[in-house]
């Protein structure tokens, strides 16, 4: 796919519901993640609104940029809010809370509410990097369905429960992945970083987290309340990092009830 710029594209975006009295929720996918992983979700929260989801840079349908940082993905969720009609909730999962944290705090007057799941804006020790490699091993040249693939990947990746996430991002009649591997390995200090940006976001925000994730520490609050001061935290049973996977019903439910009671 050719480098995109900020004159010829805007994310991809798949639309679940219709429009009601309710906000629009836009949704804000992690790392090596896609709109389409958030379709369940996006399905049943938009039984009660419309509810938009993106593809980030670099990721899914989206365009293919040189750079991959948390400004630039905040502009680009700022481009989509303008053109379907803002202010929206807003709701981003590990990297995509972290551009949704960028815009609240830089653009407050695109966002009513904000819904950060597993993330905070710290700047974290760990890489992801492994996981590039591991795609970039493939062999994709004999590749005929996704179920080829898996095995290979399973050799490579070091928690088997990521194949299958992994997985949909691999677009099989071009063998190729619907990720800019290259960009995200080079840009990755950024994405482990948050960006010094100034300003609070004041209106209501939940952290929520799972349960057995060490990604939001008791420690990240005293970083936290000062930028997101009405921030409330909830914590989401039997659940890591990935929560909207491993508790999809939960999450829908945390999630929409905490949208209907703020």
């Amino acid at each position: 796919m050719p480098d995109g710029s900020k004159t010829d594209a805007m994310l991809n975006m798949i639309e679940h519901g219709s429009t009601t009295d309710a906000p629009t929720l836009l949704i804000a996918h992690g790392l090596y993640g896609s709109a389409r992983n958030w379709g369940v979700i996006a399905k049943r929260l938009g039984e009660a609104r419309r509810v938009v989801a993106v593809d980030m840079r670099n990721h899914g349908e989206s365009a293919w940029f040189e750079t991959h940082s948390y400004p630039d993905m905040a502009s680009d969720l700022a481009d989509v809010i303008e053109a379907i009609g803002g202010p929206v909730d807003l709701l981003g999962h590990s990297m995509g809370g972290k551009a949704a944290m960028t815009l609240a705090l830089t653009r407050a007057e695109l966002v009513n509410r904000l819904i950060v799941a597993d993330i905070a804006p710290v700047t974290y020790s760990h890489s992801q990097l492994p996981y590039i490699e591991a795609m970039k091993s493939v062999d994709l040249s004999g590749v005929e369905r996704r179920s080829n693939a898996a095995p290979l990947l399973e050799a490579a990746v070091d928690n088997p429960t990521l194949v299958p996430f992994f997985l949909q991002s691999l677009d099989v009649a071009q063998r190729r992945w619907r990720l800019n591997l290259d960009v995200l390995a080079a840009e990755m200090p950024k994405i482990m970083s948050f960006p010094e940006v100034p300003g609070e976001f004041g209106a209501p925000t939940l952290f929520l987290s799972g349960e057995t994730s060490d990604y939001v520490l008791p420690e990240h609050r005293e970083v936290i309340k000062p930028r997101f001061p009405n921030a409330r935290f909830m914590t989401l049973k039997g659940a890591g990092h990935w929560l909207h996977a491993e508790e999809p019903r939960a999450f829908v439910d945390v999630v929409g009830g905490w949208l209907e009671r703020t």
